[in-house]
């Protein structure tokens, strides 16, 4: 029997239904229905009506899904939107005093203009249960409906703040605490972030346990997983313990979509809907992370680094003193209006210019078009790039040029100009807002302008990518299946679990338990342990150690990717790397995993042909696992750069079987050899290892 991964996505408009063989990785089905923010159930009615829709011509039998997935926009637009929870925030004395108490206080937050979240406060001696118990009876009768606890240093104790969540839950208060959502030290910021995770609780509880049931009715076996917004996924039942780490949660079904469809290891990954473009970098095959901020204030939540952008395939046009001033952030979706080129020509007949107002908080100089029966027509950039040709034929943006260009030249009439330049300056406009991100991106993360390629991905992208990326001059495609790729990003996601740890001068010891943490995690939060990775990162201005694990679930475990000969993986290789065949050649490998190399570029593929790994520069040592320690302790020292600030360790990677050891974030070779020793500790001795490094400057 087949096996599927199903994954949904719930954008602003419509959710999205995907079932992908999981062998083949190629969409078999899809669905699209209307996201339900206004039905009582929210937006998981929706959700269960895509899902039942998926299954209804019977082609597809619940059996064969191993796999199933959502992402949710409901935790962030509960905060955009105030729709929160009154918080009580339980502050839990242990003999720190005034200190702790002012740390685990905190003013009104703003989640939005107009819109602020204002907790209760209450304290308590951590030993003392009555005190508890009085407290939790107060912030109830006060009007709570979700406590938060939190106490000093629980992070290593946390059995105070487990016992409080204990005592609320039998006062009927839904409740969560500080070491919930963030095992870091730092106080303030926990109490802040376990304050929002709250806020936010009670209606992300009752949308999953909705979902979760309607996927039981459905008798899919597997458990049903949700999107994070570091492009992971975990359990549903995980979600009500800590929903916050779902904020952003639809874009990083995106980012996951580029990474694991398109596999895009260098470069940046633009999403275009039809109001919004989201923008996110790609370096070394890994999304880049930053810290969230709520309300204008540091939680302890990284979330996925994506840059929204209020232009799209769907923007409108806005004009002044007889001239375009701009395009955006108004859509044609928000207003109810229909493309031009997605009309039939007739349609655009006897239609007028004419300026109006979206909606009523908007200025009147919108443009559309008046059409013969008093409707108004849209003209946007995807009728723009339509009608100077540079959306292909298989786009999901394709449209009628012939629309396009009779709407453009009423335009044209209007300002005294042709079509061709009306077209042209609503692309130059919507271009220059996605050009400025590209570059921004390209600059913080200090990505190498000859291997970034820009990837677009939604309904839009067609509208917008190829003619921004002509003006940069850099390479760009479009994603395959781009009008779903969120919902395949989210039906081929990891699960993945964070561990963070706040020490100064870690010991090779420290950096074993932070890891042996996180994998224990992942493998509790339902992946297979056999098929876990782990990346220990090591930041040393703040002191912070952080492991990242990821894995498959047992039963996605057993419907693993496909393996291509040798030839196809040699051609796969010089697609990523942009070379002839000729010109690639693989130096090293292990049995599941083979290094090309093409001029100063390395490439690491699977037996399938997925990209795991790109280096430019970079020095592959061949070894087995018996002598790995003494030869990665070589390795290290050759390419150790040293400056006038010291030794800078390089970029760093062990290859066994077909697992990448990514040990590039540590501190020193002692720290690498220990990760090392265990990482292959039940490998044969003979077992073919490889070691990949290239010099960080100093």
């Amino acid at each position: 029997m087949r096996k599927l991964r199903l994954g949904v996505d719930v954008g602003g408009t419509f959710t999205d239904v995907v079932a992908i063989d999981a062998q083949s990785r190629e969409v078999v089905a899809r669905v699209k229905v209307p996201t339900t923010h206004a039905a009582a159930a929210g937006v998981a009615a929706g959700i269960v009506d895509g899902i039942a829709r998926l299954f209804s011509d019977g082609t597809i039998d619940p059996a064969e899904v191993s796999f199933i997935a959502h992402s949710t926009t409901q935790a962030t637009n509960a905060l955009l939107e105030g729709d929160v929870a009154q918080v009580g925030v339980l502050g839990l004395l242990n003999g720190l005093g005034p200190l702790a108490r002012m740390q685990m206080r905190f003013g009104r937050l703003q989640l939005a203009p107009g819109l602020p979240f204002e907790p209760k406060f209450a304290f308590a001696s951590v030993r003392d249960r009555k005190s508890i118990e009085t407290a939790v009876g107060a912030l109830k009768q006060s009007g709570t409906e979700v406590l938060a606890a939190t106490e000093a240093f629980s992070v290593d104790r946390p059995q105070g703040e487990n016992d409080a969540v204990a005592i609320a839950s039998q006062a009927g208060l839904f409740a969560t605490s500080g070491h919930d959502v963030s095992t870091m030290y730092g106080l303030r910021a926990r109490t802040r972030t376990a304050a929002i995770n709250a806020a936010i609780l009670p209606k992300m509880v009752r949308t999953a346990r909705m979902t979760a049931g309607a996927v039981r009715e459905a008798a899919i076996d597997s458990p049903l997983m949700v999107m994070r917004s570091d492009g992971g996924v975990m359990d549903a039942r995980e979600m009500e313990r800590r929903p916050i780490l779902t904020l952003l949660s639809g874009p990083a079904a995106g980012v996951a979509g580029a990474l694991l469809h398109e596999n895009v290891t260098d470069g940046i990954f633009i999403e275009v809907g039809g109001t919004s473009s989201d923008c996110s970098a790609i370096r070394a095959g890994m999304p880049q992370m930053r810290p969230a901020r709520v309300g204008g204030h540091r939680t302890m939540l990284r979330t996925l680094d994506v840059r929204t952008l209020g232009i799209a395939g769907g923007s409108l046009m806005r004009a002044n003193d007889g001239k375009i001033v701009d395009v955006g952030p108004r859509s044609a979706h928000i207003a109810g209006l229909s493309y031009a080129c997605f009309l039939d020509p007739s349609a655009i007949d006897g239609a007028q210019f004419e300026a109006f107002r979206p909606s009523a908080h908007d200025s009147g100089d919108y443009v559309a078009l008046r059409g013969g029966d008093g409707t108004h027509i849209a003209v946007t950039p995807t009728c723009a790039a339509n009608f100077l040709g540079y959306v292909p034929a298989s786009a999901f943006a394709y449209g009628n040029s012939e629309s396009a260009g009779k709407a453009l030249a009423i335009l044209g009439a209007h300002f005294g100009t042709s079509a061709e330049t009306v077209a042209r300056e609503m692309l130059d406009i919507a271009s220059a807002k996605v050009i400025a991100t590209i570059e921004e991106l390209i600059a913080d993360y200090e990505l190498d302008r000859h291997a970034v390629v820009v990837v677009g991905g939604g309904g839009g992208a067609a509208a917008l990518i190829p003619y921004a990326a002509k003006k940069t001059g850099l390479d760009f495609r479009l994603a395959r299946d781009a009008e779903v790729i969120s919902p395949i990003g989210v039906a081929l996601a990891l699960v993945r679990e964070v561990v963070e740890r706040t020490l100064v001068d870690p010991s090779p010891d420290d950096i074993l338990r932070i890891r042996r943490e996180a994998q224990d995690a992942v493998v509790a939060a339902g992946a297979s342990p056999e098929g876990v990775e782990t990346v220990v990162e090591i930041d040393t201005q703040r002191n912070i150690v952080r492991a990242t694990a990821s894995g498959a679930t047992e039963l996605a475990e057993t419907a693993a990717h496909g393996t291509l000969d040798e030839d196809a993986r040699l051609a796969a290789a010089a697609r990523l790397m942009r070379a002839a065949v000729a010109d690639v050649r693989a130096v090293a490998r292990t049995p599941g995993l083979t290094v090309y190399e093409s001029g100063a570029m390395l490439r690491v593929l699977d037996r399938g042909g997925v990209g795991r790994l790109t280096l430019r520069d970079g020095t592959v040592r061949v070894t087995a696992a018996g002598c790995a320690a003494e030869d990665l302790r070589t390795a290290i020292e050759d390419a150790t750069a040293f400056g006038d600030v010291g030794r800078a360790m390089p970029n760093l990677y062990v290859l066994h079987g077909a697992r990448i050891a990514d040990y590039s974030g540590l501190l020193s070779a002692e720290q690498a050899v220990a990760l090392a020793e265990e990482e292959l500790g039940g490998r044969e001795p003979d077992a073919p290892v490889l070691i990949i490094t290239s010099r960080r400057p100093a």
